[in-house]
C-alpha cells in the first residue's frame, strides 16, 4: 500500500488521473490517454466498486467479463487471506495474527472497499501494542481518506493520530503528520496553517506516498506567498536552500517568487499567468482556484501600495503592465470588499492609501477585551452574592 522512498502510493497518482478524467479542461487526446491508464489501474488492483461508479458515470463502459473476472479474483484472494487469519489464530503468536490481519486491511484498501477497509483496520488497531504501528494504521487511514477526499474522516485521524503521539511517537512520523496536516489545511482552504506545516517539514520531508518533492515545494511556495510577511517570505522560502534545489525545475515558479520579492510586477503577472494551468488542475488547490488567484492578487497591490502615501493610476498600471481602466476596476472591487485600505480620487486619477494605525486598532481590541472582561466579572458576582 505504501509507496517505497521516493514514489508516490500509486492509489493517490490513480486519484489525481481520476480528477483530471473529469475535468472539462482537459483535451480530448489526453482524456483517450486517461481512460486507458485509469482501467489498465482499476483491472490491476481490482477495483470493483470504482469501476462500477465510473460506469454508472459514463466515465467507462462497462465491460461484463472484466467485472466477472475482477469479482472472482476478489473472492479466491480473500479467501487465502481468512485461511491464512484462521492458521495464525490457531497455530502461531499474536504478532503473526495482526500481521494476517493487516495483509487484509491493505487488500480491502487496493481494491477501493473503503467501508471494509476501515473495519479492517480498527480490527488490525485492536491486535496492535505498538504506538509506532498503530500510527502506520492512521497513515493508511489517511491515505484512504486522501483518496476519496473524505475530509471528516481526515480530521478525526489527524485528531487520533495527535492524541497518540501523546503516548510516544517516534520524530520521523511526527514530521511525517505534518505533512498531512498541511495537505489537508491547503485543501480546506487554510493556506496560513499550511504554510507553517509545510515549513517546518520542509528539511526532513519524507512523505513520498502523498506527492514527490517538487510538488511539496510547490505547496509550500503558493501557500507562503499567500501567509507570509516580506521579512518571513525572505528568510522561510525565497532563500531556503531546500527549495532552491528544486525551485527552478517548477516552470514558472521560481520567477513567481522571486518577482514578488524583488517587486518586479508585470514579470510576476507573467508568472503568475504561467502557473495558473498548473494551480487549476491540481487536485487539492482546483476548489480554491478562484479565491487563490483573487487573495494573490490582493497580497501583491498591497505590497506595491505599502511604498507609498499616494500614487497614479496611471503609474500603477505602469507597474504592472495593465491598462488604466483594469487597474481602476480591480482596486474598486478590493477596496469595496476591505481587502485594500485605500481610496481612488477619480477626477485626479489618484490612489490614496489610508492603512489603519496598528497602536489605535490594540488600543480599540484592548478596549473591547476590558469591557468582556467587566462583564463577565459583573455576572460572576451576582451569582456569588446568590
Amino acid at each position: 500500500m505504501e509507496g517505497e522512498e521516493g514514489s508516490q502510493q500509486p492509489h493517490l497518482v490513480l486519484a489525481h488521473k481520476l480528477f483530471l478524467l473529469r475535468h472539462p479542461d482537459v483535451q480530448d487526446i489526453v482524456r483517450v490517454r486517461l481512460e486507458e491508464e485509469v482501467l489498465a489501474s482499476i483491472e490491476s488492483d481490482d477495483m470493483v466498486a470504482l469501476y462500477a461508479a465510473l460506469v454508472a458515470e459514463s466515465v467507462l463502459e462497462m465491460d461484463r467479463g472484466l467485472l466477472d473476472s475482477m469479482r472472482a479474483r476478489i473472492g479466491e484472494e480473500l479467501k487465502k487471506l481468512d485461511e491464512k487469519i484462521t492458521d495464525a489464530e490457531e497455530n502461531l503468536g499474536e504478532s503473526e495474527v495482526r500481521e494476517a490481519h493487516l495483509a487484509k486491511s491493505l487488500f480491502f484498501i487496493r481494491i477501493g472497499d473503503k467501508e471494509k477497509a476501515l473495519e479492517q483496520l480498527k480490527v488490525t488497531e485492536s491486535k496492535t501494542v505498538a504506538v509506532g504501528q498503530k500510527m502506520d494504521l492512521v497513515f493508511y487511514t489517511l491515505q484512504l481518506a486522501f483518496f476519496y477526499m473524505d475530509f471528516d474522516l481526515i480530521s478525526k485521524s489527524i485528531d487520533k493520530a495527535k492524541s497518540l503521539f501523546e503516548e510516544g511517537g517516534d520524530w520521523e512520523r511526527k514530521n511525517r503528520l505534518k505533512v498531512y496536516e498541511g495537505l489537508y489545511c491547503m485543501a480546506t482552504r487554510n493556506f496560513k496553517k499550511a504554510a507553517n506545516l509545510f515549513l517546518d517539514s520542509i528539511s526532513t520531508f519524507t512523505t513520498y506516498e502523498l506527492f514527490p518533492y517538487d510538488t511539496f515545494v510547490f505547496y509550500t511556495v503558493l501557500t507562503g506567498i499567500m501567509s507570509l510577511d516580506r521579512v518571513s517570505l525572505k528568510q522561510k522560502v525565497v532563500d531556503a536552500p531546500e527549495i532552491l534545489t528544486v525551485i527552478g525545475k517548477i516552470p514558472h515558479l521560481s520567477e513567481f517568487l522571486n518577482s514578488l520579492y524583488d517587486c518586479q510586477y508585470k514579470s510576476f503577472f507573467c508568472a503568475f499567468a504561467g502557473l495558473t494551468e498548473q494551480i487549476k488542475l491540481d487536485r487539492y488547490l482546483h476548489p480554491h482556484f478562484r479565491y487563490y488567484m483573487r487573495e494573490v492578487r490582493t497580497v501583491v497591490y498591497s505590497q506595491f501600495l505599502e511604498s507609498y502615501k499616494s500614487v497614479t493610476i496611471e503609474a500603477m498600471a505602469r507597474a504592472f503592465g495593465g491598462t488604466v481602466d483594469f487597474i481602476d476596476l480591480e482596486l474598486s472591487q478590493f477596496i469595496a470588499a476591505g481587502k485594500l485600505h485605500c481610496k481612488i480620487d477619480k477626477v485626479a486619477g489618484v490612489l490614496e492609501t489610508n492603512r489603519p494605525d496598528a497602536k489605535n486598532a490594540l488600543y480599540q481590541a484592548t478596549i473591547k477585551q476590558g469591557d468582556f472582561l467587566l462583564n463577565r466579572i459583573q455576572k460572576l458576582s451576582r451569582v456569588i452574592d446568590l
